[in-house]
């Protein structure tokens, strides 16, 4: 499984030189099977779901877009897309079950008078549809969807597998302002949380503030990066992505949190940074 990471800042882009190491796009995951060029699975369509088109080098996108919630950070990407926006391409794109028609919602926040089309003007062949809790058959992955706590709209974290490898998607989780504190005060390590991360090879986390900043924040519907990396720990995953970066979070201050958060006896921590490959499954302690 190759994981690219395409859009790693939450809630809005970050532009300027002290931002361009990480990048400033907003959320979009990447990734392909081994032994294929270009990628099927597409995890949120923030501003990052840009750079997917050079992905695809001049090819139309086939495939499926799932989208773990629908704040604007995770969907101002769509009619931007390239890859998507053309004859060629056949894209199906899942939300999380809502009750409402997925083409519904999506139009609430793409269409006059916030944008000047609709998502079914896109060209292409474009399918909206729902997804709920459960296992899915997702372009040749097996998925497993539940439900996260995040402040406005109902949102899912994923868990995705090849057979040989898996990785968890929790890009937006912020149980500590509507679960308690939990054991350290920075969220409970609950049962969703702890079946998606379980021994996966790689956990995709959000991680948009500090221990120190979330009690100010803790209603905002985000993580702590130290509460990230102690679910990996308790999870025994192989790695923790450090994902979903403050918008005003410098490059320098991700390497900081990075270095903060690494530890010999636990998890690789590895802070995501736009442009950015994994190849899964990594080695024990190696990064590639």
């Amino acid at each position: 499984m190759r994981v690219h990471f395409c859009g790693v800042r939450g809630s809005a882009p970050a532009v300027g030189v002290e931002f361009a190491g990480v990048g400033g796009n907003t959320s979009c995951v990447a990734i392909a099977h081994d032994g294929e060029e270009v990628p099927r699975l597409i995890l949120d369509a923030g501003t990052g779901l840009r750079a997917v088109s050079n992905l695809l080098a001049g090819r139309p996108f086939r495939g499926t877009i799932l989208l773990g919630h629908l704040h604007w950070d995770h969907t101002y990407g769509l009619p931007f897309f390239r890859g998507g926006d053309r004859p060629d391409a056949v894209t199906r794109l899942l939300v999380p079950e809502q009750g409402v028609d997925p083409i519904d919602l999506l139009r609430r926040f793409m269409g006059p008078p916030a944008f000047p089309i609709e998502p079914d003007q896109l060209r292409g062949d474009w399918m909206f549809e729902s997804i709920d809790e459960g296992s899915h058959s997702l372009e040749g992955f097996e998925v497993l969807a539940r439900e996260i706590p995040h402040k406005g709209g109902r949102t899912f974290g994923y868990r995705i597998s090849d057979g040989a490898s898996s990785l968890a998607y929790l890009s937006d989780h912020g149980p500590a302002g509507t679960m308690g504190p939990g054991p350290d005060g920075l969220g409970p390590y609950h049962e969703a949380a702890m079946t998606l991360c379980s021994g996966a090879d790689l956990v995709i986390h959000d991680a948009q503030y500090t221990a120190g900043e979330l009690p100010d924040r803790v209603d905002f519907g985000h993580s702590a990066g130290e509460y990230a990396t102690e679910l990996a720990r308790r999870a025994r995953a192989t790695s923790i992505v450090l994902f979903h970066h403050d918008p005003e979070r410098t490059d320098a201050e991700v390497e900081a949190i990075e270095r903060q958060l690494s530890s010999s006896d636990g998890p690789l921590v590895i802070a995501a940074r736009e442009g950015k490959t994994l190849e899964l499954p990594l080695d024990q302690r190696v990064e590639r």
